[in-house]
């Protein structure tokens, strides 16, 4: 049994021209191709298919699925993702139910549930980066830090980073340079907020610009600074800020 490209774009809310180039580039080849030249696809080409948006899903680009797709068996790879599926479902549904307290609270005027507001808000779904960017040792360090800290001071630590990030960005709706006196006070806070995270080490200036341009080339960073334009004028502040150093 198969499914002709349509009726399988359909399902999978994708496009024909998106699994034409999955076929074009080697990652998704249809079963059969028929007389009227439409591809079709079975079960097997629809199992790959999932695991393919699954990736996606992940963040993964093309080449690099690639590469998991032919590395892993069909079943066991599925298997791997339902558990990552489950894992993250079940710390959604903490962080859906810390939010919905803190908004009934805050809308019965009662007093909030500090010890409560933040189940499901850990940094454990980042560890496997952590630990390609940084080291083992670093993310092990790091999560066991952040476990350790009371909910109120991770409420703290995560305000006071928001605050940063809106502090950034209204300087540069100012016109604020780079810079300025202004953005590089905001700089000094935000490095003393990742050395408190870094357990009280120093953090170099290479660190610094490294850090900066992490916020250009990864949009999930970037996102927290309104964008490519606020990640570029955060990178430059804190480039001008390692040169001070």
């Amino acid at each position: 049994m198969d499914w002709p490209i349509q009726q399988v774009a359909q399902l999978a809310a994708t496009t024909s021209r998106t699994l034409r180039h999955y076929d074009a580039i080697g990652l998704l080849q249809p079963t059969r191709i028929a007389a009227n030249g439409y591809r079709h696809y079975d079960e097997r080409a629809l199992v790959r298919l999932q695991r393919i948006l699954l990736l996606r899903g992940l963040g993964l680009g093309l080449p690099a699925i690639g590469e998991v797709l032919d590395g892993a068996d069909d079943a066991d790879a599925l298997a791997a993702h339902l558990d990552w599926l489950r894992n993250e479902h079940s710390r959604l549904d903490r962080q859906i139910a810390a939010v919905e307290s803190t908004l009934t609270r805050m809308k019965a005027g009662v007093p909030l549930m500090a010890e409560h507001m933040f189940d499901g808000f850990d940094n454990a779904q980042y560890k496997e980066e952590v630990e390609e960017r940084w080291g083992a040792k670093a993310a092990a360090e790091g999560d066991s830090w952040w476990r350790a800290q009371p909910d109120a001071d991770k409420g703290q630590f995560l305000r006071q980073q928001q605050q940063i990030q809106a502090d950034f960005r209204a300087a540069l709706e100012s016109g604020e340079p780079a810079s300025g006196d202004i953005a590089q006070e905001i700089t000094r806070r935000h490095v003393d907020w990742i050395r408190a995270g870094w357990q009280g080490r120093e953090v170099p200036a290479e660190a610094i610009r490294g850090l900066g341009q992490m916020y250009v080339d990864d949009p999930r960073f970037g996102v927290n600074y309104g964008g490519l334009e606020g990640a570029t004028y955060v990178r430059d502040a804190m480039a001008a800020y390692a040169d001070r150093l």
